[in-house]
């Protein structure tokens, strides 16, 4: 459950990466999943799911509401000033786009907005005094079965981004995202009698 190259990355067919020019990839993941038929799609399974490819582990949800609780002390998930004006990546939605994606932009989902949700990838955004960050998740069907793909986008909001980043990168890198991809394999796993009959 590797985290993968830029390189390797950019390979993949998606439409995020000419949707999302200009904003840094900060990291990509993938981690390969076995096959119960041809066809499968990331939104086959994400109703299969109801709507979570993973559920985050007790040390994951512990940091995130750690990180939550230091970001209500310091401000730093209260709305940015000029927060009506604020740039979101919807607003890079082509009519192309908006007719493709089965949710509407801006539904909120967690802490994340819908900016779209493909076939087999989805984007989803966040925006507050800290980042404005983009996480995609992707499907793609391969010879040997299937690889689900996890990338996060950042955009700078200001000075505190990238010091944010580096004191939080520890703990994405090392413990939440090698968690979040055990249990997408899992509950890939877990739903693989419905979605091979």
């Amino acid at each position: 459950m590797p985290q993968i190259s830029e390189r390797e990355f950019e390979r993949v067919p998606l439409r995020a990466h000419q949707f999302l020019a200009g904003v840094p990839l900060h990291d990509a993941w993938a981690v390969d999943l076995p096959s119960p038929r041809g066809g499968i799609t990331l939104d086959e399974l994400l109703r299969a799911s109801n709507e979570r490819l993973f559920t985050p582990s007790p040390v994951v949800r512990w940091l995130v509401q750690l990180r939550l609780l230091i970001g209500r002390l310091f401000g730093w998930d209260h709305p940015r000033p000029s927060a009506t004006d604020a740039p979101t990546f919807a607003d890079r939605l082509t009519d192309a786009d908006r007719a493709r994606s089965l949710a509407p932009a801006g539904i909120r989902e967690g802490l994340f907005r819908v900016v779209y949700r493909f076939e087999n990838e989805k984007l989803v955004e966040m925006t507050n005094r800290t980042v404005h960050a983009a996480a995609l998740s992707a499907l793609v069907e391969t010879a040997k079965g299937y690889r689900l793909y996890s990338a996060v986008y950042v955009r700078s909001v200001g000075w505190l981004t990238p010091f944010y980043m580096a004191a939080i990168d520890p703990f994405r890198r090392l413990i939440v995202y090698p968690s979040l991809l055990r249990s997408m394999r899992a509950n890939w796993e877990r739903k693989m009698g419905s979605l091979g009959t």
